[in-house]
């Protein structure tokens, strides 16, 4: 079965009111992403998600459409899907970097063969490891002490019993609302901190040491990319855990992160990962070094969060029991562009066992909301 043609689709979805994220990266109200659509010399149709933040990969919707349909789509017509390797090669022959944009393509691959297979995509990974439900924390935003503990509540009501409060936005802000959510979910629920890269190493020391008291499990992501000299100080200094998020996108950084002692753990998932493929090879070099993985979010709808459950399902060392993560993207939209959505209850999501990603895209709805 071969590549025969690959579409993108620029496309925009609004998130919901309740759920528009505030971080030390700004402010998220709208999805700008890209669909790949991709169909087989048989006929069959695949589909990925490039779930582009500016702010977070550097990656945008309009670039990732110019990769996608002008770099990448013509260097892969012809290939083989089975051929992994080559699609990346040649996927790496084009462009460095541009992860997200290289997962949606490798995501349509999957889903085209597990379609033709008739089976879905984590049997075709080794088979599931964990059930097909999962349980995930959740990330408040960087609100007000006062709103924040106003969802909070709504939250641990709902079910969750692991709460991430986006910090870096400043030193007495992040300590109010972290002081807020604790509060709020008691001693017994977990809490953990993620400052996106946010805090200076100054800030990010003044704000752990006076939150000390509040029992934070883990803290994401605490200065920015690349300082792995900081990273390992801070760890070390302040007998913190650290998990690592947007210092990982490849398995150098990974591997880095590991051999200099910088993280206790690591966030992973397809899209930032480059594919399903790389992530499972850096869930498999942590574990060789004990060192467990989760899953993070870029805030993916249907598309990518199915392959994102399908790659947890299938990989023993992406440790969602004792780590939880998120996969409830699509629950934070206006609405959804497939017909099957996932199916997210409160704190639980779950994929279905139909063949490929298991979920079908409403090809009308997208056309009704394409940028161009």
């Amino acid at each position: 079965m071969k590549i025969q043609s690959i579409e993108a689709v620029p496309v925009r979805i609004p998130i919901r009111l309740e759920r528009r994220m505030i971080s030390a990266l700004g402010r998220h109200e709208v999805s700008n992403y890209v669909i790949v659509r991709l169909t087989t010399d048989t006929g069959v149709i695949g589909v990925g998600e490039a779930t582009v933040m500016p702010r977070w990969s550097g990656e945008t919707v309009w670039g990732a459409f110019g990769m996608i349909q002008h770099l990448m789509a013509p260097v892969l017509t012809g290939c083989d899907l089975n051929d992994f390797d080559e699609i990346s090669r040649r996927l790496d022959a084009v462009t460095v970097d541009n992860w997200f944009a290289k997962a949606a393509i490798e995501m349509a691959c999957w889903d085209a063969l597990g379609k033709a297979a008739g089976k879905p995509v984590y049997e075709l990974l080794g088979g599931a490891v964990r059930p097909l439900t999962i349980r995930n924390r959740f990330s408040l935003g960087a609100y007000t002490p006062e709103v924040s503990a106003e969802r909070t509540a709504k939250l641990v009501a709902a079910g969750f019993t692991t709460i991430k409060v986006k910090v870096g936005t400043g030193v007495e802000q992040d300590i109010a609302r972290v002081r807020a959510v604790r509060k709020v979910i008691g001693p017994d629920l977990t809490l953990t901190v993620d400052a996106n890269g946010g805090w200076t190493e100054e800030e990010a020391r003044e704000c752990l040491t006076q939150l000390e008291d509040q029992r934070i499990e883990l803290v994401e992501q605490p200065l920015c990319r690349g300082n792995y000299t900081g990273l390992r100080k801070l760890r070390k200094d302040l007998g913190i855990r650290i998990l690592a998020d947007e210092s990982c996108f490849d398995e150098i950084e990974a591997r880095e992160l590991i051999l200099q002692e910088c993280c206790d753990a690591i966030t992973l998932y397809p899209g930032k990962q480059g594919g399903i493929r790389r992530a499972c090879r850096m869930a498999a070099l942590a574990e060789q070094h004990s060192i467990p993985c989760t899953i993070g979010s870029n805030l993916e709808w249907d598309i990518a969060a199915a392959a994102m459950m399908h790659f947890i399902v299938a990989s023993q060392n992406v440790q969602v029991e004792s780590i939880p993560g998120d996969c409830l993207g699509p629950s934070y939209h206006e609405f959804s562009i497939v017909t099957d959505p996932l199916r997210i209850e409160g704190p639980f999501t779950t994929i279905s066992s139909a063949p490929g990603l298991g979920i079908n895209v409403d090809w009308k709805r997208v056309e009704q909301n394409r940028l161009w």
